[in-house]
């Protein structure tokens, strides 16, 4: 559906058109009555009179809703139209919230049905957090409809029980405000997990009393960006020291909120790796004893245990929560082989190698977890060397790992950075703010299936959900951070509830533009969706060339394993890069022992006139993706013997954005083989179609 057609149906909703009739029954917004995420179903009544019109007064009451739950319900009623706890009376119309033993489809305890009807509206669950996702979507059919809304009967239910956002709190601080002001829109998105990243290397942000140089110090950075940090922690009174932390009153706090709009609060505690805030405060936790040496804690060293269970013990002390992430990503490891410690626990335990030397950790504090009645969660790198059978496991290295982790019967959360990580560009680059890198527009992560048919039932019933994440580097700001959330987070909710077979792009994008309208109106700083200028123009459509659909022969060379793109057909397949080296049309190669990355031969099957060989590549220096350093591009007319055409040399400067250059040779000649070489050591380098004409 064209977009400027999208903004004239949301137009004339949002000026309060109060009931369209059965003219308007094909808008997207009116079938699924502007709620969203999109409910499993929906019958609009065809009447043009039966309206419940809440502006004329309201009356609210329930049945066999517990008093606290009540109270839970009744605060949002109030906040959203002005009403409370109500006898009937002279109000016109009456709602009810009733507490019942089944609903028609799904059991999900989340579930609910809405009934409207003229002379009132019926919500119905078999919990209170139903009832209270019934409420949300009145609100949003009220907001639709201008107050007036059509008689209609609702059934919705969550596709996954785990609907959750992980906002990273280390490597940029939010105080308990911004938090709580997410949690409102989580609750109004029906999301109901929010994880925080709580400990990292930028710094340590929950009191710990029994290790109170955590907040005194590794919790403080000499102001300035990330750039800027580097490892320089300072005492918390030092003039310059920016950063900070939450106190357990802070916490409590948070997750009392929370838990009043039915979310729940998992705390991130890292571990082995990603800790270089507590061995500067610690060293001797570390495996050299010193401090800005290594980022791993020393898995031989007993200490270490000690300190994380006394951690975690008041972790679990402030949170409730079934599930306890502990990280457990990107351990390094290089200090463990050399470390006397780690080797000597290695021998003593009949540990083969270093990743079995991290799944010895993470078996101890999975038990020592399990002893307190709570699960472990961690990154999908917990894997890694075995894992603990009652382990959860939170999937970003791609969507395999996760199919890994439910095959193996481990709860699973789908999280792979292409579609979750919304730390990266979510619009042409040079028209964002400075962001990580990548490019995740709104229709990309509403695209994403976190348990496709292909997989097999038992697989799916393992796979529990989905995350959002926000790793905040580039993101200093609290303005900035809601800028990268919405609306993106509104398409990973209805990703988290809505079928995928009632998913459609068109539907979702009208009644995102009113969401997102909405928070905007009610103070969140938001992408503006109608100035999204796309992808790449380069990647809309596909390039013919003479080399297209040939074989390429890759000389002692290989893509890199986690960038395979298309694999052997990437680079003639006819389809260019777009903003994002994650789009599977970017092939990456890698090499750390010579300064050939690439080596490549395309055989063009017969002699042909040449008068143009090139490809583009990309440079995004914050994950480490550079231009090369030089191309060289020769030809052959037997494969063997090469007569080159053209050596491009180039000093790749470091820079904060996203760039593109062509490295090409533009002349006469004639030949079946061409032969093209890129050179850049010790750094990612990514190309998408070696065009020939």
């Amino acid at each position: 559906m064209n977009k400027t057609n999208l903004f004239a149906a949301m137009t004339a909703l949002a000026v309060g058109i109060g009931w369209a009739g059965a003219e308007a029954a094909d808008s997207p917004q009116i079938a699924a009555g502007g709620i969203l995420p999109r409910p499993v179903s929906i019958d609009m009544k065809d009447s043009r009179q039966a309206c419940f019109d809440i502006a004329k007064g309201i009356s609210v009451s329930y049945s066999g809703v517990p008093a606290s739950e009540r109270d839970r319900i009744s605060e949002y009623m109030d906040s959203r139209f002005g009403v409370a706890d109500s006898p009937a009376g002279k109000s016109r119309g009456r709602i009810e919230f009733s507490i019942v033993d089944s609903l028609p489809g799904d059991s999900s305890p989340e579930g609910y049905v809405l009934d409207i009807a003229g002379d009132g509206v019926h919500a119905r669950a078999t919990s209170a957090a139903g009832l209270f996702y019934a409420a949300h979507s009145l609100a949003q059919l009220a907001d639709t409809y201008d107050g007036k809304i059509p008689e209609c009967s609702i059934v919705d239910y969550p596709r996954f029980q785990y609907r959750g956002l992980m906002i990273d709190v280390s490597r940029n601080f939010r105080d308990k405000n911004f938090i709580k002001k997410q949690i409102d829109a989580m609750a109004a998105l029906k999301l109901n997990r929010l994880h925080l990243h709580l400990t990292d290397a930028a710094g340590w942000r929950m009191q710990i009393d029994r290790y109170p140089r955590l907040t005194e110090f590794a919790a403080w950075r000499k102001g300035g960006s990330w750039k800027n940090w580097d490892n320089k922690y300072c005492e918390a009174t030092d003039p310059e020291a920016t950063g900070g932390f939450y106190t357990k009153d802070d916490l409590r706090e948070i997750i009392r909120y929370a838990a009043d709009r039915y979310i729940t609060v998992i705390p991130e505690i890292e571990m082995p790796g990603h800790s270089a805030e507590v061995l500067a405060a610690y060293p001797e936790l570390s495996c050299t004893g010193e401090p800005y040496k290594h980022h791993e804690f020393c898995p031989g060293n007993e200490a270490t245990y000690e300190f994380l269970q006394n951690v975690l013990d008041e972790v679990i002390e402030v949170f409730p929560s079934e599930y306890i992430h502990i990280g457990g990503d990107e351990a390094a490891k290089d200090a463990w082989k050399k470390c006397p410690k780690c080797t000597a626990r290695m021998a003593s335990e009949g540990i083969k190698d270093v990743d079995g030397l991290q799944s010895y950790l993470i078996h101890r504090i999975d038990r020592y977890l399990d002893s307190k009645g709570r699960t472990l969660l961690g990154w999908d790198e917990i894997m890694e060397g075995g894992v603990a059978p009652g382990a959860a496991v939170l999937s970003w290295r791609g969507f395999e790992p996760g199919v890994k982790a439910a095959s193996a019967g481990h709860a699973t959360v789908m999280a792979p950075g292409r579609f979750c990580y919304f730390d990266g560009y979510q619009d042409a680059p040079a028209t964002q703010p400075e962001a990580i890198g990548g490019y995740l527009p709104l229709e990309l992560v509403y695209s994403f299936d976190p348990a496709p048919d292909s997989l097999s039932v038992d697989v799916k019933e393992h796979i529990k959900g989905v995350e959002a994440t926000l790793f905040t580097e580039y993101i200093a700001t609290d303005d900035h951070a809601e800028y990268m959330l919405y609306p993106r987070l509104l398409a990973l909710a209805e990703v988290a509830w809505t079928p995928q077979s009632l998913k459609e792009y068109d539907n979702f994008y009208t009644r995102a533009l009113a969401a997102n309208d909405r928070l905007a109106r009610d103070g969140y700083n938001v992408f503006d969706m109608r100035s999204e200028v796309g992808n790449r123009k380069e990647a809309l459509a596909p390039v013919s060339h003479l080399a297209l659909n040939k074989n390429v022969v890759y000389n002692d060379c290989n893509w890199s394993k986690s960038y395979p793109a298309a694999e052997a057909k990437t680079l003639t397949d006819g389809l260019r890069g777009g903003w994002n080296y994650n789009d599977f049309r970017w092939q990456g190669f890698f090499n750390d022992s010579t300064d050939r990355a690439l080596d490549v031969t395309v055989d063009l099957e017969r002699k042909e006139k040449l008068s143009y060989i090139g490809a583009d590549f990309m440079q995004i220096c914050g994950p480490d993706v550079w231009f090369p350093v030089k191309v060289v591009i020769s030809v052959s007319d037997n494969g063997t013997d090469f007569t080159p055409l053209a050596v491009i040399e180039h000093e790749p400067k470091e820079d904060s954005g996203v760039s593109f250059r062509n490295y090409g040779w533009t002349g006469s000649a004639e030949a079946r083989y061409v032969r093209y070489q890129a050179f850049n050591r010790s750094h990612f380098m990514f190309l998408d179609e070696i065009v020939i004409r």
